[in-house]
């Protein structure tokens, strides 16, 4: 069994020991790639032949691109089978063109050194023989694409209506499928865009915080929890579907030190989440303290920064926010000032502006731009300010003229980072609350939107879904949308058609099923609900609307509404007798004249017997006494 033939024989096959074929692959992807270029070559050459043709209007047009293909690729398979034989006759199949010939304005040059096929350039760059048409259209969409306010999508707009309050706070989740909206009605709202029809109805409305009315509602950055800021002192944390997940402790109102508490002690103003840590979100309140609290520790806040005076006494912080990176925490205050701390040092403030806003005016939002090097601040003195926190000591923009009736009117960066929004408000009949867009860098006003007859409070411009949400004063949450710049949100539920109810279903009874019951008690199965109303509707006994009930006399064999009996018909004449009997002897002597010329009952009887009646003349002096007025009269 040493040799090849014993093995052979011993394992029952022939042929063992013969050596294996060898593949030279290098050299099979090399003429491969000769091979496309020198098609894709011929196919050009054909291509540009076949315009030239078109454009000099010569009868050559008759050649047909197809048979100039099929040539080159005969002649091209030829060359392949040729160059194959020397290294083996089985590697004739994998020398053919891989994939599709190269589109025709693909351009193929020949360079010495290695036979590369160059791509075209852009579009957008073309020779010269490009029309000076396209290049001012080119122009013009680049002149679009400069301007910011061209971005704005507002070319369509969708209204919820939340209630008849104010809207004073708005959310939408981190991919844009949910908002949440919660008012000075106690309500909170949730809407759900893909589930949503056009009849535009919240699936869910709660009142998290009884009594309180809402300030705040933002969802965490990865969407799955939202904070609720209330007129109390403690936040609270629900789920996607509105479920308490978390509520904040209330602190000790007899502690001076607002540090030595465990929580709030007064009314929240705002609040809002980390935006790089998931657990981690902030508070103010009226008790002079900003704290920052972690999701899974609700017994005691996490760090407490206190906002302090020029004179070092205690203010009142309005507004807060985490800058973009969340590194710093910044809040303006009631006595005009903002002031940023870095996160981790909550004693000392790292940038602090004295004379922001005028002091007593309620600082109702801040706001830090994408690239984290700007600060905008929206006043209660009718102020946008826009600030470089690198040079913080005056702002590098200012506009006025902007009412401002609310502590958290908002305003917000779009997400190009080009245009500043904010909202106006107004008196009740005096004109419409607005929208307002300001050019970051010329800080002018460039657009404004009329959204309603009432104050415009939140507005949130929405990165990824392109679509602007806004809270006014009477109780309308409106989106604006454009449906080539923006995606998804509002644009899936406006296309999808109202559903009609079913009322069939609410008229049906409830079907007992008794499978072991006697056959003389069990209930016949009931098929379909739909196809038993049909059959009604065929019957005239069942389908047969009830008549009216009869107003005024009866008709038609039917008594009218007071019934038919006596009693019945006493009362009602009874009802409408208009006789006055509050003078009972007059009452009496109204028959008397008709008693004495007809007498029938008493008078025959007592002809002989009866004497004659002696009535009382009337003197002056009961004439008198008649017209005294009746406070002078005598009372009986």
């Amino acid at each position: 069994m040493s040799g090849d033939g014993d093995m052979a024989s011993v394992m029952g096959f022939s042929g063992f020991g013969k050596k294996a074929r060898t593949f030279d692959l290098d050299a099979i992807f090399e003429q491969t790639r000769r091979t496309a270029i020198e098609r894709s070559q011929h196919v050009l050459e054909e291509r540009y032949k076949d315009s030239q043709m078109e454009e000099e209007g010569e009868s050559s047009k008759s050649v047909k691109p197809s048979v100039h293909r099929d040539k080159a690729t005969a002649a091209s398979r030829k060359q392949e089978s040729e160059s194959s034989s020397d290294s083996d006759s089985d590697s004739d199949s994998d020398s053919e063109l891989i994939g599709p010939p190269l589109p025709p304005q693909f351009t193929a040059k020949d360079d010495d050194d290695d036979e590369r096929v160059r791509l075209p350039r852009r579009p957008g760059h073309t020779d010269s023989t490009a029309s000076s048409d396209e290049d001012e259209e080119e122009e013009a969409q680049d002149e679009d694409d400069d301007n910011p306010v061209k971005k704005i999508p507002d070319t369509h707009e969708i209204t919820l209506q939340h209630g008849t309050k104010t809207v004073s706070a708005l959310g939408l989740d981190p991919s844009g499928a949910r908002l949440v909206t919660g008012g000075y009605d106690y309500d909170v709202r949730f809407w759900d865009f893909a589930g949503m029809d056009q009849a535009l109805q919240a699936f869910r409305s709660l009142q998290p915080c009884e009594c309180h009315q809402i300030k705040s509602l933002q969802y965490s950055m990865t969407g799955d929890v939202i904070l609720v800021v209330s007129g109390n002192a403690q936040a609270k944390v629900l789920d996607r579907d509105g479920f308490n997940v978390m509520e904040c402790i209330k602190g000790d109102q007899y502690i001076v030190d607002m540090a030595n508490t465990k929580g709030h002690t007064a009314m929240l103003n705002s609040g809002c989440w980390h935006p790089k840590i998931k657990e981690e979100f902030m508070t103010c309140s009226n008790d002079g303290t900003v704290r920052t609290w972690d999701l899974n520790s609700e017994k005691k806040h996490k760090s407490v920064f206190k906002p302090r005076s020029f004179q070092g006494k205690k203010v009142i912080p309005t507004c807060c926010t985490y800058s973009r990176d969340g590194k710093l925490i910044a809040a303006g205050c009631q006595d005009g000032t903002i002031q940023i701390w870095d996160r981790n040092l909550s004693v000392h403030t790292k940038f602090h502006c004295r004379q922001a806003h005028i002091p007593g005016s309620d600082t109702s939002c801040l706001s830090f731009s994408y690239d984290g090097m700007t600060l905008a601040s929206r006043g209660g003195d009718d102020t946008l300010k826009m600030w470089d926190i690198r040079n913080f000591k005056k702002p590098v923009n200012v506009a006025t003229g902007l009412t401002n009736y609310f502590a958290m009117t908002d305003c917000c960066f779009s997400p190009d980072d080009k245009l500043l929004v904010t909202g106006t408000s107004v008196k009740k009949d005096e004109g419409n609350g607005k929208l307002v867009f300001f050019d970051r860098a010329s800080f002018q006003r460039g657009y404004e939107i009329e959204v309603t007859n009432a104050s415009v409070i939140r507005c949130l411009w929405h990165p990824k879904l392109n679509q602007i949400m806004v809270g006014t004063g009477n109780g309308l949450a409106k989106v604006y949308y454009d449906p080539v710049k923006s995606h998804r949100g509002a644009k899936l539920c406006v296309v999808k058609s109202q559903r009609k109810e079913k009322q069939a279903e609410t008229l049906t009874q409830d079907y007992i099923i008794t499978p072991h019951a006697l056959p003389m008690f069990r209930e016949a199965r009931q098929r379909s609900t739909r196809k038993q109303l049909e059959k009604d509707r065929l019957d005239p006994k069942k389908s047969h609307k009830p008549e009216p009930p009869v107003s005024g006399p009866g008709r038609g064999g039917r008594v009218a509404a007071h019934g038919g009996t006596l009693s019945s018909f006493i009362v009602k004449n009874i009802a409408l007798d208009k006789t006055d009997d509050s003078n009972p002897r007059e009452a009496i002597l109204r028959h008397a004249k008709e008693a004495s010329d007809n007498p029938y009952w008493v008078a025959p009887a007592y002809t002989v017997t009866q004497p004659e009646p002696v009535f009382a003349e009337e003197s002056e002096e009961d004439e008198e006494a008649d017209k005294e007025p009746e406070w002078k009269k005598r009372k009986i």
